[in-house]
């Protein structure tokens, strides 16, 4: 599979003075001259992020796009294969690409920068020879410091993923069917052949009777 990479830089300014660079897919030696916001610590330790940030973008299939302030990383989606352990892995696809983490640093929320990370994401038909999914848990998402419930929480999420027409799938995965605000979104690109989508249905559902 050709992953395409097509380096994109968007420049916006909010509140008539804060100016922010949007880019990627931003390659690793890029990425180390950056350092990250202190907050972005949803997942690890903002420099292990960081370390690991690098090691996607390294991959042959991986992608960062980060929003970018006086080179401080301050939000930033990753693309990558499926972790070799879950369930994703087991067809065996080359072009299933998951969004596994988006996370904007709390200073920084109230810009839509989410939004425009993705939007930016699949620019110039990037990923339209791809099947990207994300896995959304409940307990991965920020409610104390948005002070938002979990459906509005998942409904804030929902209505993120639709900004690029990701849709909800249903699946018989264990984690997923463990919460009822837990959601599998999926975007189907408009060149991925049926063989493709066949082989992701039956990773979605072991049990064949459900689709």
């Amino acid at each position: 599979m050709e992953h395409r990479k097509r380096f994109q830089t968007e420049k916006i300014t909010v509140d008539n003075e804060r100016e922010f660079i949007l880019e990627g897919p931003i390659p690793p030696h890029r990425l180390k001259d950056y350092t990250m916001h202190p907050q972005l610590d949803a997942f690890r330790r903002p420099m292990e992020q960081h370390e690991a940030l690098v090691d996607i973008a390294g991959l042959e299939e991986g992608r960062i796009i980060a929003a970018v302030e006086n080179g401080v990383i301050v939000g930033y989606v990753t693309f990558h294969y499926p972790d070799e352990l879950e369930r994703w892995s087991e067809g065996g696809m080359s072009d299933l690409i998951e969004l596994g983490a988006i996370e904007v640093s709390n200073d920084y929320r109230g810009y839509g920068l989410g939004k425009k990370l993705i939007r930016l994401a699949f620019a110039e038909e990037q990923l339209e020879n791809a099947i990207v999914y994300t896995t959304e848990y409940y307990w991965h998402w920020d409610l104390e410091s948005t002070k938002l419930s979990v459906w509005d929480y998942r409904n804030m999420m929902e209505n993120l993923m639709k900004s690029v027409d990701m849709v909800w799938f249903a699946t018989d995965d264990p984690e997923i069917c463990s919460h009822p605000a837990n959601c599998l979104m999926v975007r189907i690109g408009k060149e991925v052949p049926l063989s493709s989508v066949e082989q992701f249905d039956r990773v979605r559902f072991r049990g064949r009777f459900m689709y």
